[in-house]
């Protein structure tokens, strides 16, 4: 049989490129032959869950026999009463990976298009294109604009056409950590046509102190065509637990649950998060944590004459004056992971975690020896 599997694929899946994540502590140490190794590069809560989470997660271990509660009740009671809103304004995902691909499939087909900035994060594009829209991408900011590489969304706006059915912000975006202040991004939704829904990806909420930026949800009560999508994997340090959300009208929560795979958030992961949501007292700490981090990392890039860009997350994107794989290369001889961004056209930049004070020091210092090697 000459069987190729690339003959009988969807045209869209054929031309996909596949989403690369961040290197793992246990392929670096298999491969480079280091020890004692710290990952930098996917954005993950350095302080880890709650102790709570944890305690709520092993007791929910004795149950992992049957299946987990495939509406969400008690989670999507908890996410409803945390942001104001009716249960079925909630719609649960395998992290806010999930629901960003649910939207796609529920909204998007050939013969439609989708909106997102170049920068912006990778899933955006990738789950547009598999389901064989056009994807149109505009122009960030530029190098020297305050919010450099940032989402322009008069630029976003000038693509949105009677084939528009999605427009992607990420606010936080993810990998540059620019934002769009809440007068910029509500009119520009309130500019949208009603056939074009737009999601604020907003997977980096709990983070943000500057008080320019919105809480998007806010919005929904005026805006049926918003979506608004949230992580427990950040601040809330779940992300091997996959569990993540979106906020929308109920119209559109029908659609996305049509599409959504049963039992999509497993038992363990919907007993922890309710858990996390229950500890304020670990994310303020986790908060505070990255607080001073992304400031001792503004020092240490200032010392070392290193470009750094504005970020409200928990990552700050730098530029290394140079092509930046083989940077990230001598630093994981050092046993530090970060994530070179070649992939997203910026082949100079680096993204690197806030992790804890002794994790960012070793890391400045892994990347002064790298840039001077």
């Amino acid at each position: 049989m000459d069987f190729d599997a690339k003959n009988i694929a969807a045209p869209a899946v054929r031309e996909l490129a596949p989403y690369v994540p961040g290197k793992p502590i246990e392929e670096l140490e298999r491969e480079y032959g280091v020890r004692d190794s710290i990952k930098l590069a996917s954005n993950e809560n350095p302080l880890g869950p709650s102790p709570k989470a944890l305690a709520a997660l092993a007791a929910a271990a004795g149950d992992i026999w049957l299946y987990p509660d495939g509406s969400g009740f008690g989670l999507r009671a908890a996410l409803a009463k945390r942001h104001g809103v009716p249960g079925e304004w909630i719609t649960l995902g395998n992290g806010s990976n999930d629901v960003l691909v649910l939207l796609a499939e529920a909204f998007l087909t050939p013969q439609s298009e989708a909106v997102c900035s170049e920068y912006a994060f990778a899933i955006y594009a990738i789950a547009a294109r598999a389901t064989g829209a056009t994807v149109r991408i505009a122009p960030a900011f530029p190098t020297d604009h305050p919010m450099a590489f940032g989402h322009d969304v008069e630029a976003m706006a000038r693509l949105v056409n009677e084939r528009t059915r999605l427009v992607y912000i990420g606010n936080p975006n993810n990998p540059t950590g620019t934002w769009i202040e809440a007068g910029a991004l509500e009119a520009f939704i309130a500019s949208l046509p009603a056939h074009t829904i737009v999601v604020v990806d907003q997977a980096y909420f709990e983070y943000v102190e500057d008080a320019r930026y919105p809480d998007a949800a806010d919005w929904l009560a005026r805006y049926p065509n918003l979506v608004v999508t949230r992580t427990f994997s950040k601040a809330f340090g779940l992300a091997g637990l996959r569990v993540g959300y979106a906020i929308s009208h109920p119209q559109v929560a029908d659609l996305l649950n049509r599409v959504r795979q049963p039992f999509n958030v497993n038992s363990l992961a919907q007993a922890a998060a309710i858990a996390a949501l229950e500890d304020p007292a670990h994310l303020e700490r986790s908060v505070a944590a990255n607080r001073a981090g992304l400031v001792q990392l503004a020092q240490g890039f200032d010392r070392l004459g290193v470009r750094h860009f504005p970020s409200v997350a928990n990552f700050v994107l730098v530029d290394c004056g140079r092509p930046a794989g083989a940077v990230y290369e001598a630093m994981l001889r050092h046993g530090v992971i970060v994530r070179p961004l070649g992939g997203y056209g910026m082949p100079n930049h680096l993204r690197i975690t806030v992790g804890t004070t002794t994790q960012n020091e070793r890391m400045l210092e892994a990347l002064q020896q790298a840039l001077a090697g």
